[in-house]
């Protein structure tokens, strides 16, 4: 499994640790993701993602993970997060045909 948040695309970035001599080796500095479940108004489902907190920052922000979703341009998104889109808008469709 990557180290990449599913919304906000963050992933592991590469530097140097500098001792006092000022020596230099390579380092990693890894996102904070976290295993997180939110839930989906229009699937009716908890949905397991894992995100960086400034990602579960963000979907909080901008309603939930549908609003959040619907709401960003394709572009924006990583693939995961557009997996999930395509899966509510399937939903949406179907139950807009059902009303209408």
């Amino acid at each position: 499994m990557s180290r990449r948040c599913h919304v906000t695309g963050k992933g592991v970035l590469t530097g140097n640790n500098v001792s006092h001599a000022h020596n230099k080796t390579r380092r990693r500095f890894l996102p904070n993701l976290q295993e997180t479940t939110l839930l989906s108004d229009i699937l009716g489902a908890p949905i397991r993602m894992r995100l960086t907190t400034n990602g579960i920052r963000t979907v909080e922000h901008n309603g939930g993970l549908d609003s959040f979703l619907l709401g960003t341009p394709n572009r924006k998104l990583p693939p995961e997060a557009l997996v999930i889109k395509r899966r509510i808008l399937r939903v949406q469709e179907r139950k807009a045909a059902q009303q209408g």
